[in-house]
């Protein structure tokens, strides 16, 4: 798309799973759309951290990864034509009498009637593991993602971590007959024995556990570590007051993303603790003409 001034109905600020349905609706309704995401392709986190990833929580399909959504999201749209602005950002964005004027950090000027924010958690970094040295081995045996779960398949994986990916990853693996097949094993370590994943996850982790299909380690922290070559390592673990040495060849830390907002925080609007406080009714911001929808959006009683 040239460097010119743009006009569109609505402007659909990422381009995650919430932004791709959002052209949806809006082209159902017969609106025009522009969606503009930082990241060099759509899918938000579902393409950048976990397309492999199984996903049990969409209405309606059982299970699918993070890139068949996608590709199913892109299908959706597809006869509404969607315009696409990819490795941009809006820096800017002021009122005028009847539209919104957009500057994005590359030159565009865009003109909106409406903005929609879906910036799911904003520009995200995993969560690093801090141990001194360890950063050399990051994409060697040490992971924060994964893209290709065939790489790990049949080796040595040990999970750090409590939430959703680490529990569905361990959950997926230990599950696997190809896995085990090849001599695969899986061990999760989680800093305490209460979980930030689903209960049902929770529940097959114990039961995974108990039929030794996963070895769990909790109240359990990494303390050192030594790296026998390129792909296999040692842990050294803290855990109910014993230490334990595991062998590994993959490490993958799921800690959580630290989200930043970026220049969304300097725009006026009402933010509490990295989200965006909306009306339920319409989930307008504080700025009338501004919507936030999906992860990025806050109200009372969300979870």
């Amino acid at each position: 798309m040239p460097n010119k001034n743009i006009k569109t109905d609505a402007l659909i600020i990422g381009a995650g799973p919430c932004g791709l349905f959002q052209v949806f609706e809006l082209g159902l309704l017969g609106i025009e759309s522009i969606v503009i995401d930082s990241l060099p392709s759509i899918g938000g986190q579902c393409t950048e951290l976990y397309p492999d990833k199984p996903i049990y929580d969409i209405p309606g399909i059982p299970v699918c990864t993070g890139e068949e959504l996608i590709d199913n999201l892109s299908k959706q749209i597809e006869p509404f034509s969607p315009k696409l602005i990819l490795g941009d950002e809006v820096i800017e964005l002021e009122r005028n009498d009847e539209s919104f004027q957009i500057k994005t950090q590359k030159g565009k000027i865009i003109s909106a009637k409406t903005i929609f924010i879906a910036g799911g958690v904003g520009s995200f970094q995993p969560r690093k593991i801090r141990l001194k040295g360890i950063e050399e081995h990051e994409n060697k045996w040490l992971h924060y993602s994964v893209k290709d779960k065939d790489l790990f398949r049949g080796k040595k994986i040990i999970i750090a971590g409590g939430g959703d990916s680490a529990l569905d990853w361990a959950i997926d693996y230990a599950e696997s007959s190809e896995h085990i097949d090849q001599g695969g094993t899986v061990s999760l370590i989680h800093r305490r024995d209460e979980y930030r994943g689903a209960v049902s996850s929770v529940q097959s982790i114990r039961s995974l556990a108990e039929s030794k299909r996963i070895t769990l380690y909790e109240n359990a922290k990494i303390s050192e570590f030594d790296s026998n070559g390129k792909n296999s390592f040692m842990l050294k673990i803290q855990s109910n007051g014993s230490e334990v040495s595991i062998e590994g060849d993959a490490l993958l830390v799921f800690y959580g993303l630290s989200p930043k907002l970026g220049p969304i925080a300097e725009w006026g609007l009402d933010i509490t603790k990295k989200s965006i406080t909306v009306n339920t009714e319409t989930y307008e911001t504080n700025i009338p003409g501004v919507f936030a929808i999906g992860d990025i959006s806050n109200y009372p009683g969300k979870k």
